[in-house]
């Protein structure tokens, strides 16, 4: 049984989210204090605590759902003896790339924070408030052919498209907000259910290119060491394991498309991953593997009851 850990992306942050795992577990705890202390914030008081507006900023959901990600791995291996060498791929959505990396060795904990902090301040800038937007396209009609048909419609006025390729029936539209509006009255000309996206900026799309800079300039320094474990990224859909190669694909992720269902499909087929288990907050990623890989089994491992179970499987 070959065995992948997905690591959840912003919209899994909910207020709690890791306070059973801090109050079971020191490593738990360790990694919370490690984060707080990179950062110069009490960040895990936030998580515990709330209010839930200041957890959903950008700058504080990316990090915190890294902190819980890598908060119940390092709980994993320490308190219930999982071995990366039982795991064939890890993979991360958006900003759960960054956590999977840090997971498998390839960046430290204090970098991987401050790295999240700096890429949720630098999303947040890239576009003035109003100007970009975000909608899910959903329900039986939709695929990828209908998402790019209506972000090709909403592009003669505008920036937009195809942001996340998440499952077959929930595809992410992103760009200029007058772009988007068109987009979505196209998509419901072609059959699809259209929501707008409570967002804060047009993720993944080009109006991003100045928060890409920003974190070519970051990502430039940081130290970045080969993974344990191949990381399936986000931009290829291909398991990665070259630094070089991944320092790159993390600059282009910010602009770039996240690829969910062509990585999910390349594991459970080329990658023979029967098993699935998502790290961290939520159960957003499971849900999409049961969709896209019916026949592997998928997890989500948020409590300490979840963890023991899991353990025990092994």
């Amino acid at each position: 049984m070959t065995l992948a850990l997905l690591f959840p992306g912003q919209g899994s942050q909910a207020v709690g989210m890791g306070a059973a795992l801090a109050d079971a577990f020191p490593a738990a705890r360790d990694v919370f204090a490690e984060v707080d202390q990179a950062l110069g914030q009490s960040l895990s008081q936030l998580m515990r605590d709330g209010p839930e507006d200041q957890l959903t900023l950008t700058e504080n959901a990316q990090p915190a759902l890294m902190a819980v990600s890598v908060a119940t791995m390092r709980v994993l291996q320490s308190q219930f003896g999982l071995d990366l060498g039982r795991v064939g791929y890890v993979a991360g959505h958006s900003l759960g790339e960054y956590s999977a990396l840090c997971a498998v060795g390839a960046i430290s904990l204090s970098d991987t924070a401050r790295l999240l902090k700096l890429r949720g301040q630098a999303m947040q800038r890239a576009v003035p408030v109003g100007r970009g937007a975000m909608a899910s396209l959903i329900g039986p009609k939709t695929d990828l052919a209908l998402a790019e048909a209506a972000a090709a419609a909403g592009s003669e006025v505008g920036v937009c498209v195809v942001a996340n390729d998440n499952n077959a029936g929930n595809i992410v539209i992103s760009g200029d907000k007058a772009a988007v509006d068109r987009a979505i009255e196209k998509a419901k000309e072609l059959g699809a259910r259209a929501i707008p996206l409570n967002v804060s900026a047009p993720f993944h799309c080009p109006l991003m290119q100045p928060a890409a800079d920003e974190m070519a300039a970051a990502l430039a320094t940081a130290v970045i060491h080969a993974p344990a474990v191949p990381v399936v990224a986000n931009v290829t859909a291909r398991p990665e394991t070259d630094t070089e190669v991944l320092r790159r694909l993390l600059v282009e992720q910010v602009t770039g498309r996240v690829r969910w269902r062509e990585s999910m499909e390349w594991m459970a087929g080329e990658g023979g991953v029967t098993r699935f288990a998502e790290i961290g907050s939520g159960k957003v990623l499971t849900g999409m593997a049961k969709r896209i890989a019916p026949d592997a089994e998928g997890v989500a491992l948020n409590t300490p009851e979840d963890l023991e179970a899991f353990a025990a499987s092994l």
